[in-house]
């Protein structure tokens, strides 16, 4: 990353030049970058990526005020905020396949969620998921869905979803838009402690 002083002939500058440099501005100072497109932005890894990122960003919100507060000490030391360090720490878990945590360090704390039962109803270009808690050993953060077209083990690279735990029980989750075919499902539950639970068997269902 390349900083800059009057950028483009001008005091600021936004935007991409010639598909191959981006000129912004990050804590109010103008930068410039290369321009990257991810060779497949749909591949396994990126989507299990994307689907962690999209769950933080969402449940940062929902996060208390000494939760957020917790990561102050992080994100002094890095010179960035709450939420980037609450976020770049939960992510570089996730890339070894380790959960998220609302609290830093992630103690994995708690008792294990036990296995899920996930009911596949299949429809039009779709897969609809209905996930029953553990009789008594429930998450209370989240649901991991991993998905393949055979069978396989689970990875963060297979994750297509990363759901809020409904506490009524039940959590449900439409996997769309999907080609006509059978899909297979793999599920656990987690805590925000960072505990996984138990992985449930695979289930599938048939989109027309």
């Amino acid at each position: 990353m390349v900083k800059l002083n009057g950028p483009m002939f001008s005091m600021d500058a936004r935007g991409k030049l010639a598909d191959s440099i981006v000129f912004s501005i990050w804590k109010g100072r103008n930068y410039a970058r290369s321009l990257v497109t991810p060779s497949n932005p749909q591949s396994g890894p990126q989507t299990g990526m994307r689907s962690m990122m999209k769950f933080l960003a969402q449940q940062w919100t929902n996060l208390d005020s000494t939760e957020k507060a917790d990561w102050l000490t992080r994100a002094q030391q890095t010179v960035i905020s709450n939420f980037n360090a609450y976020v770049s720490f939960n992510m570089l878990r996730w890339r070894s396949y380790l959960n998220p945590s609302k609290l830093i360090p992630a103690d994995e704390t708690g008792t294990q969620p036990g296995v899920s039962v996930t009911t596949v109803t299949g429809g039009i270009r779709q897969c609809s998921l209905s996930i029953a808690d553990h009789a008594t050993d429930k998450p209370d953060w989240a649901y991991v869905i991993h998905r393949g077209t055979t069978g396989f083990t689970p990875a963060f690279s297979n994750v297509i979803a990363v759901v809020e735990w409904d506490s009524g029980g039940t959590t449900t989750y439409v996997d769309t838009p999907l080609s006509a075919g059978t899909y297979y499902y793999r599920i656990y539950g987690t805590l925000d402690t960072g505990l996984k639970g138990v992985v449930e068997a695979e289930v599938n269902g048939v989109a027309t």
